[in-house]
């Protein structure tokens, strides 16, 4: 069973971030790292497939410069191999013009399942997983709390509101984990040492079959055209107690609709 994991390479969440000025999007110059989110569908990955012999887990990911970092770490953690598309013409990429990407990306490792974190942690769309299913003809199963196959069936315990659905769909097949699904693992010195002879396979759109006119702004459906700050929180309100404490935050939670 071949299993592809899309994961993001972000700028580390812990330094502050940049905005370009002229483009009003994130500046990814600079070493990036593995978004956590990602961390768990890598360790789903690597689980499902010791659970099914032969198995091989290839990581999949969109970056500027060449970036493969985050990358490292998921090959450190046990995936077998990873391919990073970077080319100058995807800057300004939307979810759509990503989904074509990667999808064209994941489809030269011939997957059996393709598993995907719900969301990233810095742009929190939360569509290109079910836009990528779609471009490569597959079924797609969202929010899963619990996976698990045999090689020729996905069971998915799929999150909701009120608890949880049992889904099963036959493969190959797309999945989104959700944070918690299993506890990530950290790289071992033996894991990371092995990483760096582990093949990085590095692609352009035109190793793809994309042209420019595809991706990057050139293809984007959407566009952000300001960004503000958002306003300060304001100063609460002190309520002291004078005999009619109780009654007057009974009237703000009724101003609220709370209660």
């Amino acid at each position: 069973m071949n299993v592809v994991v899309c994961v993001k390479q972000i700028p580390d969440p812990a330094a502050p971030g940049a905005l370009d000025p002229s483009t009003h999007t994130l500046v990814r110059s600079g070493k990036l790292i593995l978004d956590d989110s990602d961390s768990y569908g890598v360790e789903m990955a690597l689980q499902l497939a010791g659970n099914v012999e032969g198995s091989e887990v290839t990581i999949v990911s969109m970056a500027p410069n060449g970036e493969t970092s985050g990358l490292r770490t998921a090959l450190a953690m046990g995936a077998a191999r990873a391919i990073l598309v970077s080319d100058d013409a995807l800057a300004g990429s939307d979810a759509l013009s990503t989904a074509k990407v990667l999808a064209a990306a994941a489809r030269r490792a011939a997957p059996d399942l393709v598993i995907a974190a719900t969301e990233s942690t810095d742009g929190y769309t939360g569509t290109m997983p079910v836009q990528m299913a779609e471009l490569l003809g597959m079924p797609s199963v969202t929010f899963a709390k619990r996976v698990s196959t045999d090689g020729t069936t996905l069971k998915v315990e799929r999150q909701t509101e009120s608890g949880y659905d049992d889904v099963e769909c036959p493969l190959p097949a797309v999945v989104t984990v959700t944070a918690g699904v299993v506890e990530p693992r950290y790289p071992s010195f033996k894991g990371i040492m092995a990483a760096k002879s582990k093949p990085i396979d590095v692609l352009s759109i035109g190793d793809l079959g994309l042209d420019a006119g595809q991706v990057g702004r050139a293809g984007a459906r959407q566009e952000v055209v300001d960004v503000s700050e958002a306003e300060a929180r304001g100063s609460g309100e002190i309520v002291v107690d004078e005999g009619d404490g109780a009654q007057r935050i009974v009237a703000f939670l009724e101003q609220l609709k709370v209660v």
